[in-house]
């Protein structure tokens, strides 16, 4: 290979890689994992915003350390070598140094922690009075299951579909499509809360900034907000070792707008109910009309 060959090898796969570095669309975070895929999946939720903001803040502290460090040691080695400096100095203290090395520490601790702990905060739990509705996740070996049980306890599993069914016209991808997605609406604020029926799993979407354990007797909670303009389709897995099919537990959330929720809570409701298709409709708090509203 020639001097220019390698130039040219070695640029190519710079575009590439800045290329999937920027490749940050809407249309990326909903079509799964892509070649040269890099940097957080584009945020859909305001958890995930904050997340991406508190993580390219530590970023910029991260390199100015490291480049800091990295210059002093430079100097140090430039300044102090044996050659420079052939009668060393045998200073033992320094009071300024030794205050700074403490004072500037301590200011970077804070200037991490205080948002460390508003984003702790805000992405814990909905405020009670915000909550719209309600979504219980719950995580079997080795599918999930789903209840909404602000519309009359609909409730419905949600299983992989395996490989050779994937139908890829219809923007199914292998390993991360199943036979019931979940649906929400977009602009509600949704409690999310998760439990297990066997052993642990982990309910992970990585553009809601959610990644929570579901425990066998125990709930657990997050939240979610989708703003209408993200509406689209969103994929996630179970992120916690739970069998041998451990890999084979897809989750795939579709936000859409409240009226088209309506009209899929009204055809799930037929489609899922209990009661071979005997639906109680007064127990139903999401309707038409409220969604609209």
């Amino acid at each position: 290979m020639t001097r220019y060959q390698k130039i040219l090898s070695k640029l190519s796969f710079v575009s590439l890689v800045i290329a999937g570095f920027l490749n940050t669309g809407l249309a990326f975070a909903q079509s799964g994992p892509q070649p040269w895929q890099m940097n957080f999946r584009p945020a859909a939720t305001p958890v995930m915003d904050d997340i991406v903001s508190f993580h390219n803040l530590l970023l910029v502290i991260e390199v100015l350390i490291v480049l800091f460090v990295l210059g002093l040691m430079v100097y140090i080695c430039v300044k102090f070598n044996a050659k420079a400096n052939p009668v060393p100095s045998k200073t033992t203290h320094n009071a300024f140094l030794e205050v700074m090395w403490t004072v500037i520490p301590i200011i970077i601790l804070i200037v991490i922690a205080v948002p460390s702990m508003k984003l702790l905060v805000f992405m814990d739990k909905a405020p009670k009075d915000k909550v719209e509705m309600t979504l219980k996740v719950i995580g079997h070996q080795w599918y999930w299951s789903y209840e909404y049980p602000d519309a009359g306890n609909l409730a419905f599993d949600s299983n992989l579909i395996p490989d050779e069914e994937i139908d890829v016209s219809k923007g199914q991808i292998r390993l991360l499509e199943v036979d019931n997605r979940v649906a929400i609406p977009v602009d509600t604020t949704i409690r999310v809360i998760m439990t297990s029926d066997d052993v642990l799993h982990n309910w992970a979407i990585p553009a809601f900034g959610i990644k929570m354990d579901t425990v066998p007797g125990r709930i657990n909670e997050a939240w979610i907000r989708v703003p209408a303009e993200k509406a689209g389709v969103y994929r996630g897995q179970c992120s916690e070792l739970c069998g041998v099919n451990h890999g084979y537990m897809p989750i795939v959330i579709d936000a859409m707008p409240k009226q088209e929720f309506a009209k899929w809570l009204e055809r799930a409701k037929k489609e899922f109910a209990r009661d071979a298709g005997q639906v109680d409709f007064a127990q139903t708090k999401i309707t038409i009309d409220t969604m609209v509203d």
